[in-house]
C-alpha cells in the first residue's frame, strides 16, 4: 500500500492598508514592531524560510525551507505588502514553490486563493467571478505559472463557486470533512451518506456539477488538523509525525493520503518554534521512510479519484453552522467575553449588501460611457493593481475604452474601478469572525466602504452615505460607549478620510520638521515642490509655499497653496487650500512675510484665518507614522533630560539606597524607579555604542540582578537583534575581516551575559549562508596557528556560539556538492 502525506497551510492576514493611503500604519500592539504583517512576518513566515534540523544535543545540522516540501497558499493582498515591506520572504516563498516543482513531478507547491478573502457563497455571481479572476491573475504574476488548485476563504464554498473555479480553469481545492454529503465509486448508483465529517479522507473525490463540468475535492484530515491547531502538537516534531502516521488505516487497500490544513500562522506565531517542529515532523517521515511527501497536484497526477462526492450547500470550517459567522448571531465567536452577542452581524451584512447594489449602479451607469464592457474591465483591473505604471494604465485603457480618452475621462474610471475594488475589499471576512463591531476589523471594512462612498460621491451619487448610516445604525456594539455602526463610521472612518489637500497639510505641516526635494513621494501621493520658502527666528519658523498633488491610484490632482507657523515643539498653526490663483497667493505671501519680519506672529493667526478660512491644520492632522516620527523628534530632548536626571539621581543616592535595604528598611518606590530607568539606559547605551565594553556590561548585569530591576526585554532584544544582524551581514561580505570577526564574536558573548534571550534567527541564517560560499575552505585541514588556520578557527568558534553543528553541516554540504 502506497502511504503519502501532504501538509498544507493557508497563510492569510486581513488586509491593513489605510484605503487612503495605500500603507499598513504603525500598530503600536505589534511593538517592537511597526505593525503586525511586520511581526508575523518575523515570527511566522520567515522562518518557514529556514527551518532549523537539529541534532540530538540542540545544534543546527542543517536549514531547509518548509514551503518546498509542504502545500500552502498566501493571501494575494498579504503577498503584496510583503513584496514591498519584506522582499527577501517574499522571494524565498516563490523560490520554494520552484523548488517544490523540481521535486513533485513539475507540480508546484503554491495553490491560488480567492483574492481577498470574501466568503464565497454569500457574493453574487459577478464577484465570485471577479475574486477568482483576480487571484488568478495575481498568483500568475508572482508565481510565473497558472494554479493548478485554489484556496476558498474558510473553505466556504457552494455549487456556483464551484462552477466558478473550473470555469477558470481551477482543477481542484480543499474543504473540510464536514462538507461533504455523500459519496459512491465512480460508475456506481448508490450513494453513500458521510454527513458530520464521516469522509475517508485519504483519496480525492470528484465533484459533478449542473454544467457538466467537475471539480476535483480533497476533504482535509479533521481530528489531526485540530490537534496540530489546538492541542499542542507542535510540542514535539517528532509527536507530530507520529500523529500523522496515525491517519493510515490498514484497513484500506487504496494508496492512501494523509493530509491536514491548518492556518499557517500555526507553524511559528500561534505555536512559538512551530515551523520547527514541522520541519522535524518532515524530515522524520521522509529520512525514515514513513511515507511519501507530496502536494495535491502531484498526488491528483499520480491517482485520481476513483470515488465522486457532493458537497453540503455553504458549508466552511470556522462555523458549524455553514457560513453564519458571517452574517447572523449563529453563537460562533472567538470566547473570553461572557455575555457579548454577534447580532450587529445581520444589519452589517445587509447595510454593505445595499451600499454594494448602489455602487453597482453608479459603475455601471457613469463607466457605461466610457468602456465597452465595465464588468469586464473589473475583472482585467488586476492587472492595473499589481502594476500602476504609466504605461500599464495606458494600455489597459486602450484594451477596453470605446473611444480615446483624456485626461479628466482616466480620472473619472479610475475613480470607479478604485470604487469597485473598495467594494470587493470591504467583504473581507474578517470584519465578521469577531466578537465585536467596533473591533479592528470590523472597522477596516467600514473603512473600505467609507472610501468606496468617497469615491461615489465624487461621481455624484450624494445620497449613499446617509442612506448607508441609517441602515449601520442598526448595528449595535456590545460596549455602550461605541453605540451602534453608524456612530463607529463617525469615529474611526471620517477622521481617516484623506483628499488632496488633507495630504497638502500633511506636506504643509511636515514641512516645518522634514527637508524635502523637489518631488516627494508621500504614500500614494506624489508632490512636486513649485515653491517653498522657510524662515526662521529663534525657535520660530514659518514655511510657505505651492504644491501640485498627484495620486498615484486615481491620477486625482490639485494645486495647493500653504502657510505653516511653528512656535517651537508641538505647537504650530496651517493654512491649505486649493490654489487660487498668483495675485491671491503672492498677496498672501507678501503679507506673512511681512509679519514674521516684525515679529508680529498674532497678525500671522489672523492672516491664516483669513486667507485659508476653515481649512487650517495642526500636528494632529499629519498621517500616523510622520505624526510619530515629528513627535520622537520633539520629545527626544526632553526625554534625555529625564533620563539623565534619573541616572543621576540613582548613582548620587545608590550608597543610601543600599543601606535602606541592608537594613530591612523598604526602599521607596520613586528610588527604585531610578534604578530602573538608569539601568535599562545603561544596558542600551552598551548595545549602541561602537565597541562594546564587557567589564562595564557585568557590572550592569549585575545591579540588574542586585536591585532586582525589570529589563526592557522587548527593546533591548530589538536593539541588540538589529545590531547583531548587521555586524553579521557585514562579516558575510567580508569574512576575512578580522576586525568585523572580533565584533561579531563579541556580540555573541556579549549576549551569554544578559538576562534575556535574543532571537538569533536571522544571524543563523546569516552565518550558515557565509558556510556556504566558504564551505571549501572551511573544509581544508588547519595549517597550524598560520593566519588560515585562525580564521578557520574563529568561524568554528562562532558556529558553536550561535549552536550550530558546523562538522556536520560542513559535511552535509560536502555530501551534497
Amino acid at each position: 500500500m502506497e502511504r503519502f502525506v501532504c501538509i498544507h497551510g493557508h497563510f492569510y492576514q486581513p488586509p491593513r492598508e489605510n484605503p487612503w493611503l495605500e500603507v499598513v500604519e504603525i500598530q503600536d500592539s505589534a511593538y517592537p514592531y511597526h505593525d503586525w504583517n511586520e511581526r508575523i512576518t518575523a515570527e511566522c513566515y520567515a522562518p518557514n524560510t529556514a527551518a532549523r534540523n537539529l541534532d540530538g544535543e540542540g545544534n543546527i545540522m542543517g536549514i531547509v525551507s518548509n514551503y518546498a516540501r509542504i502545500s500552502f497558499n498566501f493571501g494575494p493582498t498579504l503577498l503584496s505588502w510583503m513584496e514591498r515591506f519584506a522582499p527577501e520572504t517574499y522571494r524565498a516563498i516563490l523560490a520554494a514553490d520552484q523548488q517544490s516543482i523540481s521535486w513533485r513531478s513539475g507540480h508546484g507547491a503554491a495553490l491560488a486563493q480567492v483574492y481577498n478573502h470574501v466568503i464565497m457563497p454569500l457574493a453574487p455571481l459577478a464577484d465570485k467571478r471577479t475574486q477568482v479572476r483576480w487571484g488568478i491573475e495575481d498568483f500568475r504574476h508572482r508565481f510565473r505559472r497558472l494554479p493548478e488548485g485554489m484556496w476558498l476563504a474558510e473553505t466556504a464554498a457552494d455549487t456556483e463557486t464551484l462552477e466558478v473555479l473550473v470555469e477558470e480553469g481551477i482543477l481542484f481545492t480543499i474543504l473540510a470533512p464536514r462538507q461533504a454529503a455523500r459519496v459512491r465509486r465512480i460508475g456506481a448508483e448508490r450513494w453513500k451518506d458521510v454527513g458530520g465529517s464521516r469522509i475517508d479522507p485519504s483519496r480525492p473525490y470528484l465533484c459533478r456539477l449542473p454544467s457538466g463540468r467537475s471539480i476535483v475535492l480533497f476533504f482535509y484530515d479533521g481530528p489531526i488538523s485540530q490537534a496540530v491547531a489546538f492541542e499542542k502538537l507542535l510540542d514535539s516534531g517528532e509527536q507530530f509525525a507520529t500523529r500523522l502516521m496515525s491517519g493510515f488505516s490498514a484497513y484500506r487497500s487504496h494508496p492512501q493520503l494523509v493530509h491536514i490544513a491548518t492556518d499557517g500562522e500555526t507553524y511559528g506565531h500561534h505555536h512559538q518554534f512551530g515551523e520547527m517542529a514541522l520541519g522535524r515532523a518532515l524530515d522524520q517521515i521522509e529520512l525514515n521512510g514513513l511515507a511519501r511527501l507530496t502536494n495535491y497536484g502531484e498526488y491528483l497526477e499520480l491517482h485520481p479519484p476513483t470515488h465522486e462526492v457532493r458537497i453540503v450547500e455553504n458549508g466552511s470550517w470556522s462555523c458549524e453552522h455553514g457560513i453564519e459567522r458571517w452574517r447572523n448571531d449563529c453563537g460562533c465567536n472567538s470566547g473570553g467575553n461572557h455575555g457579548w452577542n454577534q447580532r450587529w452581524r445581520r444589519p452589517l451584512r445587509d447595510a454593505l449588501d445595499w451600499l454594494r447594489g448602489e455602487l453597482a449602479l453608479c459603475f455601471e451607469r457613469e463607466a457605461s460611457g466610457y468602456l465597452r464592457d465595465p464588468w469586464g474591465a473589473r475583472d482585467d483591473y488586476i492587472r492595473v493593481m499589481l502594476d500602476r505604471s504609466e504605461d500599464n494604465v495606458a494600455a489597459f485603457l486602450n484594451r477596453h475604452s470605446r473611444c480615446p480618452l483624456c485626461e479628466g475621462d482616466t480620472v473619472v474610471l479610475l475613480r470607479l474601478l478604485e470604487m469597485q475594488r473598495h467594494s470587493l475589499l470591504m467583504y473581507t471576512s474578517c470584519g465578521w469572525f469577531f466578537d465585536e463591531l467596533s473591533g479592528l476589523e470590523t472597522v477596516q471594512i467600514l473603512q473600505y466602504a467609507g472610501r468606496a462612498v468617497q469615491l461615489a460621491e465624487m461621481q455624484h451619487c450624494q445620497s449613499i452615505k446617509g442612506a448607508f448610516l441609517e441602515r449601520l445604525a442598526l448595528a449595535a456594539s456590545n460596549l455602550a460607549e461605541w453605540g451602534t455602526g453608524a456612530d463607529i463610521y463617525a469615529r474611526c472612518v471620517e477622521p481617516a478620510r484623506v483628499d488632496l489637500i488633507r495630504v497638502g497639510a500633511h506636506y504643509a505641516v511636515s514641512s516645518v520638521f522634514e527637508e524635502y526635494g523637489e518631488v516627494t513621494e508621500i504614500f500614494s501621493y506624489r508632490i512636486l515642490r513649485e515653491e517653498l520658502l522657510v524662515l526662521s527666528s529663534g525657535p520660530m519658523k514659518l514655511a510657505l509655499g505651492k504644491v501640485f498633488i498627484r495620486s498615484s491610484i486615481t491620477r486625482s490632482s490639485d494645486r495647493v497653496s500653504f502657510c505653516t507657523l511653528s512656535f517651537g515643539g508641538h505647537a504650530l498653526n496651517c493654512g491649505v487650500r486649493s490654489f487660487l490663483g498668483k495675485d491671491a497667493y503672492q498677496a498672501m505671501k507678501k503679507e506673512v512675510v511681512g509679519a514674521f519680519d516684525c515679529a508680529d506672529f498674532a497678525a500671522i493667526i489672523r492672516l491664516l484665518d483669513i486667507h485659508f478660512g476653515m481649512h487650517t491644520y495642526s500636528l494632529r492632522d499629519l498621517f500616523r507614522d510622520e505624526q510619530r516620527h515629528i513627535l520622537n523628534l520633539i520629545i527626544a530632548g526632553t526625554l534625555q533630560e529625564f533620563e539623565d536626571r534619573f541616572f543621576t539621581l540613582f548613582e548620587n543616592n545608590r550608597r543610601l539606597m543600599s543601606v535602606l535595604r541592608e537594613t530591612g528598611m523598604p526602599v521607596p518606590r520613586c528610588f527604585m524607579t531610578t534604578a530602573e530607568t538608569a539601568l535599562n539606559q545603561e544596558l542600551q547605551k552598551i548595545f549602541t555604542a561602537d565597541i562594546i565594553h564587557m567589564e562595564h556590561l557585568r557590572e550592569v548585569v549585575r545591579a540588574v540582578g542586585e536591585w532586582r530591576v525589570a529589563v526592557d526585554d522587548v527593546r533591548l532584544e530589538f536593539i541588540i537583534r538589529r545590531r547583531l544582524e548587521g555586524a553579521m551581514l557585514a562579516l558575510l561580505e567580508k569574512p576575512e575581516d578580522a576586525s568585523l570577526m572580533t565584533v561579531v564574536l563579541q556580540l555573541v558573548e556579549a549576549i551569554t551575559a544578559l538576562p534575556l534571550k535574543v532571537n538569533l534567527w536571522q544571524t543563523q541564517n546569516l552565518f550558515a549562508a557565509m558556510l556556504r560560499s566558504n564551505a571549501g575552505e572551511l573544509r581544508a585541514a588547519d595549517g597550524g596557528e598560520d593566519n588560515r588556520g585562525s580564521w578557520r578557527s574563529a568561524i568554528h568558534n562562532l558556529g558553536r556560539l550561535l549552536y550550530f553543528n558546523v562538522p556536520e553541516l560542513l559535511a552535509a554540504k560536502e555530501g551534497d556538492s
